[in-house]
């Protein structure tokens, strides 16, 4: 028997090195024990067999994309993982395919595996607040996580570029991540009693979070790192009772919503702090389609809360249609952009963006059934008419998608703001809420005939 002694709980490398020399000694997966050092009783310092290996010679390949999967699944806490692994990566020197077997039972596991990180990283990046914490005449934000799997090393470049201008630590039982501006070390774990004690910051942050958070976000299991659960009340206890859905699809926007906060379609997800799914009933006659989310979208989770946003107010109760009874979604669910010191630029989408994400917008069309459809941008029509779909040769008319649903193009309210002439913006607003009227007239005459 052969037993393997891994530095760490993530230690990729060294269980590559090990298993790569285990394969080319032809040792099985039964032969072979995996642990990691400082774990467990009478624990020898170094990986003993039962018989010495050969220094490995030869190669073999396996797929690309098994060792991106390795990567990934290696962080869960399953403490069978590392055995999961050495096991496909014998069976695939064999089939090379095996990864394209989705019922094979090792292939689903660790697929399912390698979500759970995926999953929790993005967990940790919804769910931290920082609190500030005074240092003699510095400050430094600090912040309490408790991660289910081994992602604290795989999250702490996203927070580092979100958080570039102020020092930070984050501080969990596994390791704690820290960023002095230039870059990101980790240090050993910490107990929770170590955590340095908030000040004021803490409390003025609860009162602000307690008045933007939905509660329907908060699951009991990150209610522990959310210092502001305590203030915000269950969503039970609402004043206002739920609008009741219309289920007209076997997918529910809320299965929707949930699946789609683990996308993994394109890059996109990897910089922004969350996906921003459609908002609105599931019985919207009217489907609003943007280009993406901006800053304050992508911090909220929530589309169209920003200035654009604000403006769409505006438009849409002066064309007499109520944003509460129409579904507003954007093409792009991710915020893409560059980051330019403090900000935040925004960066148009591009072809292959808008096609990786169009299934969401798709399968919300599926699921809500509109009468009108209502693209706003370029962006926003590319996805909706599957092509690209000039706004001057389209806008202003109904266009039918198929038998039940129709399509209206028009421009997005973000180019109403970026316009630096008075009298331009204003003639353009007014051209924007007559789009609009052509949509309250669509659905005055679908009551009428309802009726």
């Amino acid at each position: 028997m052969h037993h393997i002694i891994l530095g760490s709980e993530t230690d990729f490398d060294g269980w590559r090195s090990a298993a790569r020399t285990l394969v080319l000694n032809d040792v099985t997966p039964a032969d072979v024990t995996w642990t990691v050092r400082g774990h467990g009783p009478d624990q020898p310092e170094t990986s003993t067999a039962e018989a010495p290996l050969e220094p490995p010679h030869g190669t073999f390949n396996v797929p690309a994309k098994f060792v991106e999967l390795a990567k990934t699944a290696i962080l869960h806490r399953d403490a069978e993982r590392f055995a999961l692994l050495y096991r496909l990566l014998w069976r695939l020197r064999r089939d090379h395919d095996l990864l394209d077997v989705a019922d094979d039972p090792d292939v689903a596991r660790i697929h399912a595996m390698a979500k759970a990180v995926h999953h929790e990283a993005q967990r940790m990046r919804t769910s931290i607040r920082f609190r500030e914490i005074g240092r003699e005449h510095k400050s430094h934000f600090v912040a309490w996580f408790e991660p289910q799997h081994h992602v604290v090393e795989l999250a702490a470049p996203f927070f580092a570029s979100r958080f570039a201008d102020m020092p930070w630590s984050i501080l969990t039982s596994d390791v704690c991540a820290h960023w002095d501006g230039h870059a990101v070390s980790i240090t050993p774990g910490i107990s929770e009693a170590g955590m340095p004690a908030g000040n004021r910051l803490e409390e003025i942050w609860q009162r602000h979070y307690a008045v933007i958070f939905n509660p329907a976000r908060l699951a009991a299991k990150q209610s522990r790192n959310l210092p502001e659960a305590l203030t915000i009340k269950p969503a039970s206890e609402s004043a206002t009772p739920p609008e009741p859905a219309m289920i007209r699809h076997s997918d529910s926007l809320s299965a929707l919503r949930e699946e789609a906060a683990d996308c993994r379609a394109c890059h996109l997800y990897e910089h922004a702090t969350q996906t921003v799914f459609g908002e609105g009933p599931q019985s919207a006659q009217v489907m609003l389609v943007g280009e993406q989310p901006g800053d304050k979208e992508d911090l909220a989770g929530k589309p169209f809360v920003g200035p654009a946003g604000q403006m769409l107010d505006r438009a849409l109760e002066e064309a007499g249609i109520d944003r509460k009874k129409v579904y507003i979604t954007n093409a792009v669910k991710h915020f893409k952009f560059v980051p330019r010191g403090k900000i935040r630029l925004h960066q148009k989408p591009n072809t292959p963006e808008i096609k990786a994400c169009r299934q969401w917008y798709e399968r919300e069309l599926a699921s809500i059934k509109p009468d009108l459809v209502v693209a706003m941008g370029a962006t926003a029509a590319q996805c909706v008419f599957n092509k690209l779909t000039p706004i001057g040769k389209n806008r202003g008319r109904l266009i039918d998608l198929d038998d039940e649903v129709k399509a209206l193009v028009t421009v997005h309210p973000s180019y109403l703001l970026r316009l630096p002439d008075e009298d331009a913006k204003a003639r353009e607003y007014q051209r924007f809420v007559e789009d609009l009227k052509i949509a309250a007239e669509l659905l005055r005459k679908r009551a009428q005939a309802a009726a």
